[in-house]
C-alpha cells in the first residue's frame, strides 16, 4: 500500500472516529470488497431471497386477502427473514472485524486466509453472541425502553471484544459492559452518530420508492375516488421495497467499522494498549 497504515489503537475524538471510519473506507473497499463478497455473498444471497419471500406473502398477499385470519402464513417468512437476518448480521460484522484484524496484524494489508479462517473459528461464537444481545436489547425494550437503549451500547461492543481480544463468549459480554462502565455517554453518542449517517446515506436510495408511492398514489387517487390497498401496494412496490432493503443492508457494512475505532478507543483509555506498543516498538528500533 502507498499510504501509511491507519492506527486503530489510538484514541479519539468523536469527530475523528466519523472521518477515519470513511477514510478505512476509502483506502480498503477494493480488497476488502473482494473478501467481504466471497465470505458475506451467500448470506447476503439467502438474507434477499427470504426477504423477498416474506414481501410477497406478508406485505402483498394480506392486500390481496390471500391470508386472511390465518396468523401461521404470516409467522413463517417473517422467521425465516428474521433468521436469515440473523445470519447475515453475524457474518457480516464478524468479517468486517476481521478484515480489521488483518489490517492491523499486518501493518496495512489485509490478507483474506486470515479473514477466512478467522470467520471459520468465530462463527458459531459470533451467532450466539448476537442472538443474545437481541434477546437482551429486546427485553430491555420491552421494559420501559430505557434499559434497551442502556444494554444496546455495551452490547454493540461484544462481537468487536470477540475478535479483537480472542475472548470467549461470556468475557466478551463482561468486557464490553467493563469498556463502556465510565463512557457511556461518549460511546452511545459515537454509536448514534453513525448510525444516523448510515442511515442518511440508506434514505437517498429510499427516495425513489418513496417517489414512486407518492405519484402511485396520486394517479390511484385521480383516477379513482375509492382507494383501496392494492391499488397502492401493487408489484411494483414491493420490488423498489426489495431493491432499497438490499441496498440498505449493504450500506449496513459501515457501521462495524465505526464500532471498532469505538472499540479500540475505549480499549485505549483504560488499557494503553497502542501506547505500550509504541514504546516497545522504539526500544526495539534502538
Amino acid at each position: 500500500m502507498n499510504q501509511d497504515p491507519i492506527q486503530f489503537k489510538k484514541q479519539r475524538e468523536l469527530g475523528e472516529i466519523l472521518s477515519i471510519t470513511f477514510k478505512f473506507l476509502r483506502q480498503n473497499y477494493k480488497p476488502a470488497g473482494k473478501i467481504f463478497i466471497r465470505i458475506v455473498g451467500p448470506v447476503f444471497l439467502l438474507l434477499i431471497a427470504a426477504l423477498s419471500y416474506y414481501s410477497w406473502t406478508a406485505v402483498g398477499s394480506s392486500f390481496f386477502g390471500s391470508i386472511g385470519t390465518d396468523s401461521s402464513e404470516f409467522i413463517l417468512p417473517f422467521g425465516l427473514m428474521m433468521l436469515a437476518y440473523l445470519l447475515y448480521v453475524s457474518t457480516m460484522t464478524g468479517t468486517v472485524y476481521h478484515i480489521i484484524l488483518s489490517y492491523i496484524n499486518n501493518q496495512g494489508t489485509i490478507v483474506a486466509s486470515e479473514v477466512s479462517s478467522g470467520m471459520k473459528a468465530d462463527f458459531g461464537k459470533l451467532l450466539i453472541l448476537t442472538f443474545i444481545s437481541w434477546v437482551l436489547i429486546f427485553a430491555g425494550t420491552i421494559a420501559f425502553i430505557i434499559p434497551g437503549i442502556y444494554l444496546a451500547v455495551p452490547l454493540s461492543l461484544t462481537t468487536a471484544v470477540l475478535v479483537f481480544r480472542r475472548e470467549g463468549i461470556k468475557e466478551s459480554f463482561t468486557s464490553a459492559f467493563r469498556l463502556v462502565k465510565d463512557n457511556w455517554w461518549m460511546t452511545f453518542a459515537t454509536i448514534l452518530c453513525i448510525g444516523i449517517i448510515v442511515y442518511l446515506i440508506g434514505l437517498v436510495f429510499q427516495l425513489p420508492m418513496i417517489f414512486y408511492f407518492m405519484i402511485r398514489a396520486f394517479t390511484v387517487a385521480s383516477e379513482s375516488s375509492a382507494t383501496t390497498p392494492e391499488d397502492l401496494f401493487g408489484t411494483g412496490y414491493i420490488i423498489a421495497t426489495i431493491v432499497t432493503s438490499t441496498i440498505q443492508y449493504i450500506i449496513y457494512a459501515i457501521t462495524p467499522i465505526g464500532v471498532a475505532f469505538v472499540y479500540f478507543n475505549l480499549n485505549e483509555k483504560q488499557n494503553f494498549t497502542g501506547t505500550y506498543e509504541t514504546i516497545q516498538n522504539l526500544g526495539n528500533n534502538n
